[in-house]
């Protein structure tokens, strides 16, 4: 069984693009952006730098403009966090992308996470909330914990890595799916960390997440594109009569 991807645009809006290299130059980050704009994918992630261009750049587009909060290790403080949602609110982010303090969740101060996460879902109000809970670096019962913390505090999503350790293998990957399915199963899910190829990401979505996150969308995108939709092939004639 796959994922029934039916065209490139519809594989696209499964994608958020991200691009959150630290050293990225406004023109460097115009050419993503145009890239985006080509393939119409469903949100970019880019860096609270970048939030007021994309908005603009994509402002004639239905693609959503994403940030981070607390990126990439998580753990400032909860009024930190909080004003770092409130600032991006303010540019108008569509998208909050928060990672989790692990220190809190290897302590099992669950309060303390929950907290948290509710602080800053009141602030973000009705824009998606997404809690990145860094999956590598846990045990699969804290992986089960955070998500039911990320859950019962009302985030929309989990997302799994913030790329700096991803899990490399789909059986990981598929393994991380069903533990937050059976423990959380009202929140979403997001795998990101190593798909860079378009098999990759149809065994992702298969294994049940919700939308994918990726540097490479634009190169998945488009060797789908040309595998699917540019290669023509030209049919033999055939014949329905016996040859003597």
């Amino acid at each position: 069984m796959v994922y029934n991807i039916k065209n490139s645009k519809q594989l696209a809006s499964l994608i958020n693009y991200t691009n959150l290299n630290n050293i990225l130059t406004e023109s460097e980050m115009r050419e993503f952006l145009g890239k985006a704009k080509e393939l119409n994918f469903h949100s970019v992630i880019v860096s609270p730098t970048y939030v007021t261009l994309a908005k603009e750049e994509l402002k004639d587009t239905d693609i959503k403009v994403g940030s981070v909060v607390g990126f990439p290790l998580g753990f400032e403080d909860t009024p930190s966090k909080v004003a770092e949602a409130k600032a991006l609110l303010d540019k108008d982010v569509d998208e909050l992308e928060v990672v989790l303090n692990l220190s809190y969740l290897k302590d099992e101060k669950y309060g303390l996470l929950e907290d948290e996460v509710k602080q800053i879902k009141e602030v973000v109000g009705d824009k998606i909330l997404k809690i990145i809970i860094e999956t590598k670096a846990l045990e699969d019962y804290q992986i089960a914990n955070a998500a039911k913390v990320a859950e019962k505090a009302g985030a929309d999503y989990v997302k799994t890595s913030t790329g700096f350790v991803s899990p490399n293998h789909i059986f990981e990957n598929v393994n991380i799916i069903n533990i937050i399915q059976k423990h959380a199963p009202k929140i979403k899910i997001e795998i990101f960390g190593g798909i860079n190829e378009y098999k990759f990401a149809n065994q992702i979505l298969t294994a049940g997440s919700d939308i994918i996150g990726s540097d490479q969308g634009y190169e998945i995108v488009k060797a789908y594109k040309e595998l699917r939709e540019n290669t023509q092939v030209k049919p033999q004639p055939i014949t329905l009569t016996k040859k003597d």
